[in-house]
């Protein structure tokens, strides 16, 4: 497989659902936000590589600095390496599956699934809000990837602030890309000029997200696309390499 002839993929949870930049062969890239992943999934070619800003691969125990990609990610990103964080196991994950219709439903199943990590985990660690806050986005892939098996050659993780570090020569970007919860005009200006020097538009970039996706959303699908183009062409590495393999079978590495 080359770039040249097969359609890539840059994903990305959004408050809507998720948003996806899509480069074909010879057309100009497009994005879009989908309500569920297995909609994104629905709307492109078979053959389409997809590099996903979501945890993919999940472990039984969770041990300290994550499940082995994380550790190894994060000595590249320098000052970004907080942007990794560990993915709790399994069982933590599945441990509160409802839609919650309060704040205070949401903090209980939050300290619930807590609970189950921290006994699931050495040393015993309990979920950030930040993880928590993305569990629905990682079941749904994680759902998928189990009942599709065929969906792991096709489904990469990948992480914006890692991507960002190897399209930049292997040097972690200088600026944030948030300060204190809020977008970082410089650091956002930083990643775009980066994205156009691997082939975008400024007038791509600087559009405005389509609605239910942030404008960091949006930077972070597009360097996933170039991230899919990279697996494609066989540029991208896997971090660790090879891949390690969860309980299900499915590949844990992050990409770039």
């Amino acid at each position: 497989m080359t770039p040249a002839k097969v359609a890539l993929v840059g994903a990305d949870g959004c408050k809507a659902g998720w948003i996806a930049v899509r480069r074909n062969p010879g057309i100009a890239p497009s994005v879009d936000v989908f309500p569920t992943f297995a909609a994104l999934l629905a709307t492109i070619p078979d053959d389409a590589i997809v590099a996903v800003d979501m945890p993919i691969g999940l472990p039984e125990l969770s041990q300290k600095g994550g499940r082995g990609p994380e550790a190894l990610v994060r000595p590249l990103l320098g000052p970004r390496q907080s942007s990794v964080f560990s993915i709790p196991s399994r069982a933590a994950l599945y441990a509160e599956t409802c839609d919650f219709t309060t704040i205070e439903a949401w903090y209980a199943a939050h300290r619930s699934a807590s609970e189950v990590a921290r006994t699931t985990s050495d040393p015993p660690r309990g979920v950030s809000i930040q993880a928590f806050g993305i569990f629905s986005k990682i079941r749904e892939i994680d759902t998928l990837l189990i009942a599709r098996p065929d969906l792991r050659r096709r489904v990469f993780e990948s992480h914006p602030e890692v991507a960002f570090c190897r399209l930049n020569g292997d040097q972690a970007m200088s600026l944030p890309k948030k300060i204190k919860g809020a977008v970082n005009p410089a650091g956002m200006a930083e990643r775009r000029a980066l994205l156009c020097r691997h082939g975008y538009d400024m007038d791509f970039l600087d559009r405005p997200p389509p609605r239910g996706a942030a404008a960091d959303d949006f930077l972070d699908a597009a360097a996933m696309a170039l991230i899919a183009g990279r697996i494609a062409s066989g540029e991208a590495k896997p971090f660790p390499d090879p891949p390690l393999a969860d309980g299900f079978g499915i590949p844990v590495a992050i990409w770039a």
